[in-house]
């Protein structure tokens, strides 16, 4: 599989929102930033931390709109997020995100940048 695929892939299990399509993507070495959190590291406080958010929305999709190759397994990519937050209503964010991939496609890191941070 090319590695862009495999940010598409990844978009794909994340859609499901189910935490079990996650667990394939990280390992004890993975890191991930997703604000207003601090970064984190490991296999399962990210996937705990994904349990949280997928618990914050009635609804949440995200759309990735254009993938970029920064070389060596690195991707930069724009989603366009956008759901129903519990008790806040209809929400949508700009997101861009860079991911690295390892030789054996896991994510070594992921960090993502909100266009609008009001709603944290």
């Amino acid at each position: 599989m090319r590695m862009d695929c495999k940010v598409t892939s990844f978009m794909q299990d994340l859609n499901s929102l189910n935490v079990e399509n996650l667990k394939k993507w990280f390992n004890a070495e993975s890191k991930i930033w997703i604000p207003p959190a601090k970064e984190i590291q490991g296999d399962s406080r990210i996937l705990a931390l994904f349990r949280a958010i997928f618990r914050k929305y009635e609804t949440i999709e995200w759309r990735e709109s254009e993938i970029f190759s920064l070389g060596k397994g690195r991707f930069f990519y724009e989603t366009v997020s956008l759901g129903n937050m519990k008790g806040k209503g209809f929400y949508t964010n700009n997101i861009c995100t860079v991911i690295a991939f390892t030789e054996c496609g896991k994510i070594k890191l992921l960090s993502d940048y909100f266009k609008d941070t009001s709603c944290f």
